[in-house]
């Protein structure tokens, strides 16, 4: 079967190549074999396969933490009505590929309702920012700053707060054609590219500061949102898009309580069992057409390596759906 690989940490654009690899065993007791229907690119692939996460990482590896696919095969002890049911088989890496092998635990079932190109981007992004938003925006909460507003994220932070009747204060890049999607769901949206940034943050979350930022970026940019945010507020770090660690006074130099929040963590507590009703209310605002994904190229996974090392790679304008079986 064709499959993206990685033999060797690196950059994802100099490392990945194209195989043909030998298709999955059987499955075990208690697995089965998904058939891929759909994947796409995340920051978190590109970062696995730097080797940051290298405790946990072996090469040769096949990338993508996020995809669906159909049940094909099922090992002894699995249910027969899993057969040909549609999954977001979840808990480990490998999506990038024509068929993959797993625990059926892992395999969290799709609503019939929920198309494959939407339920493709139902983990990273809307499952993060639905977690987030419940266990620290809850009553009382009224100033959050969102980092990165203009990444698909940001917009499902946005919008989730915006139902809460939080209007977020957003920090962009200020790349130039880049903006944040919609507007109206932001009392201010900052561009750190200009002068006076900070001020002008201050002035939007007043002189308490923000009871809870969510910083994406990390380095000099989430240190200084870190600064704005209230003494007793949250500052929570679920990434780190600038490559820089947080300043150390983040940590040591009192301030906001910073938590470090990461999706891993929450999706591996329990071997997956408690997998679909966390996914509940992602679905339910999925198939009411709420934390849309806009979907940029679509490719076939055997031109995956190429396109990532073409000139618009880093430019593209919404997330790459990848058809595994072409």
């Amino acid at each position: 079967m064709l499959a993206a690989v990685a033999d060797s940490p690196g950059r994802l654009a100099d490392v990945l190549t194209i195989h043909d690899v030998d298709g999955p065993a059987a499955p075990g007791a208690g697995e089965v074999v998904v058939r891929m229907l759909a994947a796409t690119v995340n920051p978190s692939d590109e970062v696995s396969v730097s080797g940051a996460y290298g405790s946990r990482t072996s090469f040769p590896m096949v990338p993508g933490f996020e995809g669906v696919g159909v049940v094909e095969a099922v090992g002894p002890g699995v249910p027969g009505r899993a057969l040909g049911r549609r999954v977001l088989p979840l808990g480990s890496a490998g999506n990038w590929q024509r068929y993959k092998r797993l625990d059926h635990s892992w395999c969290v079932p799709v609503p019939d309702d929920v198309p494959d190109e939407v339920a493709c981007f139902a983990y990273i992004n809307p499952l993060t920012a639905t977690l987030m938003v419940d266990r620290f925006c809850g009553p009382g909460v009224r100033e959050v700053v969102v980092t990165a507003a203009g990444s698909a994220i940001g917009r499902h932070l946005a919008e989730l707060l915006t139902e809460r009747g939080i209007t977020p204060v957003g920090i962009v890049r200020g790349t130039p054609g880049r903006g944040v999607a919609d507007a109206a769901r932001w009392r201010a949206v900052i561009a750190t590219n200009e002068p006076g940034w900070r001020e002008r943050l201050r002035a939007a979350v007043g002189p308490r500061g923000a009871d809870v930022t969510f910083d994406c970026v990390g380095g000099a940019v989430g240190g200084d949102a870190f600064a704005l945010t209230a003494g007793d507020g949250v500052f929570v770090h679920y990434g780190l898009l600038s490559g820089t660690p947080l300043p150390a006074a983040c940590f040591t130099g009192g301030g906001a309580r910073v938590e470090l929040f990461r999706l891993r963590d929450t999706v591996q507590k329990d071997g997956g069992r408690h997998l679909p009703a966390l996914f509940a209310p992602v679905f339910d605002n999925l198939r009411r057409g709420r934390l849309h994904t806009a979907v940029g190229p679509r490719i076939g996974l055997g031109e995956l390596a190429d396109h990532l090392k073409g000139p618009t790679a880093g430019r593209r304008a919404g997330k790459i759906l990848i058809d595994p079986q072409r």
